[in-house]
């Protein structure tokens, strides 16, 4: 399964300028032959979160208009990273999933805000995991600081999540965590990993990508640099029931010790 990292730079506060960057590139990474295309965190607004009620996306309408039309016109599937949201009075950190057909086929508000961020000061938690069906294989997909949470990653994989999708606005001087804790994720779980991170700059933060896809056995398949760029991984999906047969880590589990 073709998988295209969509890491790239993002106008602080400028969503008309962002949503027509990002149609051009789901473009580019179809064309390249992509089946799935993934998309960082917050990118139609960047971190602007005090100008959230003038430039969130209102309902997320905008977004969900544009993945569903092309998703359907390429025939292809949009992991969409997430975007800022205004639904009713309150604001979310919120990723959709769209199918080959346009369909939005998962709605997810990120469930743990990330304080020196300042989101919890502004954003809405999430209540709800994030399971989705592609191609026939359950997948999953979370949100940034939510990595930090082993149990949550955790309740998708029980769950049957094979697959876990994470954006994020990662800042550089914390990426030895990301890294490490993707590859972690990835082994403990015998998934597949594919983690899209930001480049650039705000008024607050640097970010230097570093997006990774990672194996079942915690083989790195591809790391980003510090640039934009539109990365097409094949994922050999064969390779988590052959990981997991090799150590049986979900059969050996002892449930009753973790109450």
């Amino acid at each position: 399964m073709k998988v295209a990292c969509v890491q790239l730079d993002i106008a602080f506060g400028k969503p008309k300028e962002n949503f027509h960057k990002v149609e051009g590139k789901i473009r580019e990474a179809a064309s390249l032959g992509a089946k799935i295309v993934v998309l960082p965190e917050m990118w139609n607004t960047g971190y602007d979160l005090t100008r959230l009620d003038e430039i969130a996306d209102v309902e997320g309408n905008d977004t969900k208009k544009l993945f569903s039309q092309l998703s359907k016109d390429l025939k292809i599937y949009i992991v969409g990273g997430s975007v800022s949201t205004k639904k009713g009075d309150k604001f979310y950190n919120t990723m959709y999933v769209t199918s080959d057909s346009g369909d939005i086929i998962s709605e997810y508000n990120k469930a743990h805000l990330f304080k020196l961020m300042d989101e919890h000061l502004y954003l809405e938690e999430g209540n709800q995991k994030n399971l989705f069906s592609i191609e026939g294989m359950e997948m999953g997909g979370i949100i940034c600081y939510d990595l930090r949470f082993p149990e949550w990653t955790r309740v998708h994989v029980l769950d049957g999540a094979k697959v876990l999708f994470i954006p994020a606005q990662w800042p550089d001087k914390r990426i030895d965590h990301w890294k490490t804790l993707l590859q972690a994720r990835a082994i403990e779980n015998q998934i597949f990993i594919v983690a899209v991170n930001r480049v650039g700059n705000d008024p607050n933060n640097s970010f230097n990508g570093n997006s990774m896809v990672i194996a079942p056995w915690g083989e790195v398949l591809w790391v980003g640099e510090n640039e934009e760029t539109t990365h097409i991984v094949d994922l050999n999906l064969n390779e988590i029931e052959e990981v997991r047969n090799r150590i049986p880590v979900f059969l050996d589990r002892r449930e009753v010790l973790y109450k």
